[in-house]
């Protein structure tokens, strides 16, 4: 098992929900964490990210900075998905092997798997058909970050790795109705509502897709793992292994938020993917399982949100 003690590790992204719950994590392992803000640091850059690392020498890099958001989001803004993340995840992987860091894990998305892949999905379903229309720019970013990752472990031997995450949601995320993923944008609807006392409220899509939900310091602890003794060629996928349909978790939400109304969905707005449960197998033969259940992480992510809301990264 490689020790991450006194390891000098450079969390790229960590304003993010991810990197915040990575940067909570690290410190217990020894290691020193390595940040720099976004506003002083666009990973767009190559000659800017080459300085930066070059300066500050990381001994390892967690890739965890992405442009991101919701359904919404994705279709309203593909070229900013496809061309910020294609971006971001060259210039670091590059100037990280050129650089001779010991480790890098990039973190990439279950949304890299075709839209029809048989569930639960393995890694082996990776371009293996058709991905989803409404995020497609985000999940060819990410396919690029995959291939980019195992090409320089192929012809450099650097020892590069990708994860694939579930769903994630938990402390410091952004709760923003235009951008959101599905949980924070629950979240901040309910909220609003039950404070307007709404009598009714209208979701998108039909409410049937089935998807699976990790809480980010289950994910966080995950990535620990992988640095520490994972060193194949493979992604390797993160889940909870337990889904749930978008009206069963509305129910949830509404219930965790103290919202009392009727919950409606639209139909003319689109669902995305069907169904998305990721093969967790290999992570949990490398000993690691989710702690945190979705009733306990909703209501620990609602706390931090009303006890947060002036930094929440709000938008309503």
């Amino acid at each position: 098992m490689l020790s991450l003690r006194n390891k000098r590790i450079w969390v790229a992204g960590h304003q993010g929900l991810v990197g915040q719950a990575l940067a909570r994590a690290l410190p217990a392992t020894g290691a020193s964490v390595l940040t720099v803000p976004r506003s002083e640091l666009d990973l767009r850059n190559q000659q800017a990210t080459r300085h930066w690392l070059q300066q500050h020498n990381p001994d390892m890099v967690i890739v965890a900075a992405a442009t991101v958001g919701g359904i919404g989001d994705n279709q309203v803004r593909p070229a900013d998905f496809l061309y910020d993340n294609l971006m971001i995840e060259a210039n670091i992987i590059h100037e990280a092997a050129q650089l001779g860091v010991e480790k890098l894990l990039f973190l990439g998305s279950s949304c890299i798997y075709p839209r029809e892949a048989a569930q639960p999905i393995a890694p082996a379903a990776l371009l293996s058909g058709p991905l989803e229309p409404t995020n497609e720019a985000y999940a060819l970013a990410k396919i690029a970050g995959v291939r980019l990752v195992q090409s320089y472990a192929r012809q450099y031997g650097c020892r590069f790795i990708t994860a694939m995450p579930c769903n994630l949601y938990g402390p410091g995320d952004r709760f923003d109705l235009a951008r959101s993923h599905v949980i924070p944008a629950l979240i901040l609807k309910m909220h609003q509502a039950r404070l307007r006392q709404q009598a009714q409220l209208e979701l998108w899509g039909t409410g049937q897709p089935l998807r699976e939900f990790l809480y980010v310091d289950d994910l966080a602890a995950a990535c620990l793992r992988l640095l520490q003794i994972y060193e194949g060629d493979a992604p390797v996928n993160i889940g909870s292994s337990l889904e749930i349909s978008i009206a069963a978790l509305a129910k949830q939400v509404a219930v965790t938020v103290g919202y009392q109304g009727a919950i409606s969905f639209n139909p003319a707005h689109p669902d995305g993917t069907p169904r998305k449960i990721l093969d967790s197998t290999v992570m949990r033969g490398l000993g690691w399982q989710p702690s945190v259940p979705l009733g306990q992480g909703l209501a620990l992510t609602y706390e931090w949100f009303c006890n947060h809301q002036a930094e929440a990264r709000l938008v309503a």
